[in-house]
C-alpha cells in the first residue's frame, strides 16, 4: 500500500517517466519536461522518490535507481494494457 500511496501522488509518475531515458537531467530541465510541476512540488517529489530509493541525484542530475528501473519495467505492461484499453465512455 506505500508504495501505491506514493505512485498515487500528483507528479511521482510523471517524473519517473521523464527519467526512463537515463539522460539525468538538471533540476530545471526535469522541471521543464514535467511542463506545469511548481519547483516546491518538484522537490517534494524527489524527496519522496530518494526516500524510496527510487531516485537519486548524481553529481550530473537525477537518474532512476536500479530499483526505480525495475519498477518502471514492472509498470510496462500495465502501460501496455492501457494503449488498448478502451473506457465504457469512449465506446458508446
Amino acid at each position: 500500500m506505500a508504495l501505491l500511496d506514493l505512485l498515487g501522488r500528483r507528479w511521482v509518475l510523471r517524473v519517473l517517466w521523464e527519467l526512463r531515458d537515463g539522460s539525468a537531467p538538471t533540476f530545471r530541465q526535469l522541471q521543464q519536461r514535467c511542463g506545469g510541476v511548481s519547483s516546491s512540488v518538484l522537490t517534494e517529489r524527489l524527496r519522496e522518490l530518494g526516500e524510496a530509493d527510487l531516485v537519486e541525484h548524481t553529481g550530473e542530475g537525477y537518474v532512476l535507481t536500479g530499483q526505480g528501473t525495475a519498477l518502471l519495467g514492472r509498470l510496462a505492461p500495465l502501460d501496455a494494457w492501457a494503449a488498448d484499453w478502451h473506457p465504457k465512455a469512449t465506446r458508446d
